[in-house]
């Protein structure tokens, strides 16, 4: 592509241009703005009157100064100065990695350039937190968007300090989000990130649901990088010239994630053969259409099968893997959140209702399940009287 005094553009690099279509793709996805801005709310026009535009959607970026997060943020402040250039050119079709498809004609109209504010988190966790956030804001206003810091307090007595500091993370974002009405919180998650959460799931013998990994889209959080890999984002941020972070937490052997990053997927890599990363994550995108299936049966069971604290005994005739996953879906809503309901209370509770089990099982929440007379269950809290007519036994 020439400009108009004749003169070639300057060529994109591939891994750039990769990134850019993989965060255009998402976003084309994305409502033009969300369902409770005030536009659209807005009254009708009359007649003889031009309807007034939807606003563009915004977006809100988690960004820690990192090479993913910063890719991230350098291609969506590249993608919000442009507007959509429309179907055929988002997908990159006819057009080559160095050229600017976002620069080149298309007939189909264009929608407004989407809107960006990057959020950097301090949880407050090393020494000079303050200033690397404050740093890492003023790169990101260098690439023109707007942004700002926030800190949050990571309490980790209960949960260990990787679980606390992403708690308080997601918190703080999907407030500011909520708060500036945004369509969705988008996170720099990579390909390499995918086949680490697959790994350490296969290591604690998770279900499907957990080894199905992250998707792309899980309500108000968006990854659009999944298909892009952590040597991809580092190229385009060398390529850019955009100085990265790097969180001493992602180099401490403490954490079982960054030993599998460090020590357990190179090896793979070495000994079975390159391509063990892709492997992975692509068993992570294989796993979630069979998980979302399941999901949605045992979402559909679940109302014919339990009442309150109550699980009927029809639910023991369904498939297994429907009837586990509705009777997790029970306990989480009765004995406690989803870290605290473990794999190991649904199979104990599974076996009661089965009959493969006798007595009590003991459950979060300083509660218990019990078999009734008639063949189901019964959620109870210790310390209390069960309920009239229950049949426990």
């Amino acid at each position: 592509m020439t400009g108009s005094a004749g003169s070639r553009l300057p060529r994109l690099d591939r891994a750039t241009a990769e990134i850019r279509n993989a965060v255009r793709a998402l976003l084309a996805e994305a409502p033009a703005c969300p369902p409770d801005h005030p536009a659209v709310a807005a009254p009708a026009p009359q007649h003889g009157q031009e309807p007034a535009p939807r606003p563009a959607p915004e977006f809100v970026l988690a960004v820690s100064g990192g090479a993913d997060s910063m890719a991230l943020a350098a291609a969506c402040a590249h993608l919000g100065t442009r507007p959509d250039p429309g179907p055929s050119l988002r997908s990159g079709a006819g057009t080559a990695v160095g050229t600017r498809p976002d620069l080149a004609q298309n007939s189909a109209p264009a929608a407004p350039a989407p809107r960006f504010h990057a959020v950097v988190v301090d949880h407050g966790l090393q020494d000079g937190s303050a200033a690397t956030a404050a740093a890492v804001v003023e790169r990101l206003t260098g690439l023109g968007l707007s942004a700002e810091s926030v800190r949050v307090a990571v309490d980790p007595a209960h949960c260990g300090i990787e679980a606390a500091a992403r708690t308080a993370r997601y918190t703080a974002l999907e407030r500011i989000r909520a708060t500036r009405g945004a369509a969705a919180i988008l996170t720099g998650h990579t390909r390499d990130d995918q086949a680490e959460t697959v790994l350490l799931g296969l290591l604690r013998g998770s279900g499907a649901r957990s080894l199905a990994g992250m998707r792309s889209r899980s309500g108000y959080l968006w990854r659009p990088l999944l298909d892009v890999t952590r040597a991809q984002t580092r190229a385009s941020c060398a390529a850019s010239g955009i100085p990265v972070w790097e969180d001493p937490m992602n180099a401490d052997p403490r954490f079982a994630r960054v030993r599998a990053r460090t020590r357990v997927l190179p090896v793979l890599e070495a000994e079975l053969g390159p391509g063990a990363a892709r492997a992975l994550a692509r068993t992570a995108a294989l796993l979630a259409a069979d998980s979302d299936a399941l999901e949605a049966q045992a979402a559909a069971a679940r109302p014919a099968h339990t009442s309150g604290p109550e699980v009927h005994a029809s639910a023991a005739g369904l498939p297994q893997a429907v009837r586990t996953r509705v009777l997790r879906d029970w306990l989480r809503e009765h004995a406690g959140t989803a870290q605290e309901v473990g794999a190991h209370h649904v199979e104990a509770v599974d076996d009661l209702l089965t009959g493969r089990r006798r007595g009590a099982v003991s459950v979060p929440g300083a509660a218990e399940v019990r078999r009734t007379a008639g063949g189901g269950l019964i959620f109870t809290l210790l310390g209390l009287p069960a309920p009239t007519g229950s049949g426990i036994r």
